[in-house]
């Protein structure tokens, strides 16, 4: 049992450095030469009871410095002070256009929706999407998103980061989950194999949505406005990504474990409607790294017992954890090094046995009971 248990580990060490040559792709990259043209652009921004944080992030939106864009805030049924936040922006900015949807006994908000209405409002070709809870970290971002715009080039795959919050473990968490998910669908990309991106920080072109009828294909599900139509409609030729640093997006995660919990369980359900090669590489990538993790621990603990047939197994299996562990460095530490997450690089070894086990525990959770809110 302990040599195929031994077996398996070194083929989920392998698994997991054929991966990391992948990451590799972007975490040693450089940023693509950005195009001097500057499109009109329109900014969607959805907001559903979102008045404390546009108060807060929207001006920064509005104040970017660029020729020619809007910024059309989508108020989905809002029942705070939304409506009079906007009302009171639009006297001192002219480019802001806001899209009432009014609540009723039967509607209570449906981002999809409200996306929808945003795009046909719209009056620019080139789209570029933030949350309510998101501030562009320059003033000019939105000059570096729509850089990477060109002739075949019509998606532009941004990064949205969250704010660091000093002393708290579930900050690096949330902040190293996002680093994976970011460095994946980057990687994926340079690849040229698109698979999804984020709503934070996202560009396309509205021909993109025409041609596909919008987010019509997968309205039934509740969350996927982004990675679900990324996952459609990206391919090698049409999709760029922008890692400069004015291009990021930043905005407040969530502080206790359980709305965080809540979130990942709503956003892992999409996953299950991407397409066959892309639920198959992630879902390796992540039985590798289980299988790496409770193996390493496994096979470790039996070693320090002298449970091991022989001292050359022992050395072994602790020459490929380090291994693994070196390469997880170079490869995630040069990317965090990229998005301004150094932070985070001690931690790694914590932050991935954690992460782990919590995607398995979230991805049990939604076997038994789906999420059925937005």
């Amino acid at each position: 049992m302990l040599t195929f248990l031994y077996v398996i580990f070194m083929l989920s060490v392998l698994t997991q450095l054929c991966f990391f040559y992948i990451f590799n792709k972007f975490s040693f990259s450089k940023p693509q030469k950005p195009t001097s043209l500057q499109p009109s652009v329109s900014i969607l921004i959805c907001a559903r009871n979102e008045a404390k944080n546009l108060k807060r992030n929207l001006k920064k939106v509005l104040t970017q410095n660029y020729p020619d864009f809007e910024v059309i805030v989508i108020n989905d049924a809002s029942t705070d002070g939304t409506s009079a936040l906007l009302q009171k922006y639009q006297t001192t900015f002219s480019h802001l256009k806001v899209v009432e949807i009014e609540a009723s006994k039967n509607y209570s908000g449906n981002k999809k929706n409200a996306i929808t209405k945003g795009v046909k409002a719209s009056k620019c070709d080139c789209l570029l999407f933030t949350d309510a809870d998101c501030m562009p970290i320059s003033e000019y971002w939105i000059s570096e998103m729509t850089s990477h715009f060109s002739d075949t080039e019509k998606i532009v795959l941004g990064y949205g980061a969250y704010q660091k919050i000093k002393n708290s473990f579930l900050n690096k968490l949330i902040r190293f989950e996002t680093l994976i998910t970011v460095v994946q669908y980057f990687s994926y990309t340079k690849i040229g194999l698109p698979y999804m991106g984020v709503g934070r920080n996202l560009a396309y072109k509205k021909e993109l949505f025409n041609k596909v009828n919008g987010l019509e294909n997968h309205i039934h599900i509740k969350s996927g406005d982004d990675d679900l139509f990324i996952n459609q409609v990206a391919n090698k030729q049409n999709t760029a990504i922008c890692f400069t640093k004015n291009s990021f997006t930043v905005s407040k995660p969530k502080i206790t474990f359980k709305n965080w919990i809540k979130q990942k369980r709503r956003h892992i359900t999409t996953a299950n409607y991407y397409s066959p090669i892309h639920k198959f590489l992630l879902g390796i990538y992540y039985l590798s790294q289980v299988s790496f993790w409770v193996l390493a621990i496994f096979l470790l603990a039996f070693s320090l017992i002298g449970q091991m047939d022989s001292d050359s197994y022992r050395e072994i299996v602790i020459a490929l954890i380090l291994i693994r562990l070196l390469v997880h460095y170079i490869i995630i530490g040069r990317a965090a090094q990229k998005l301004n997450e150094r932070d985070l690089i001690l931690w790694f070894p914590l932050l991935d046995i954690y992460l782990v086990f919590i995607q398995f525990g979230i991805f049990i959770a939604n076997l038994f009971r789906k999420p059925n809110t937005w």
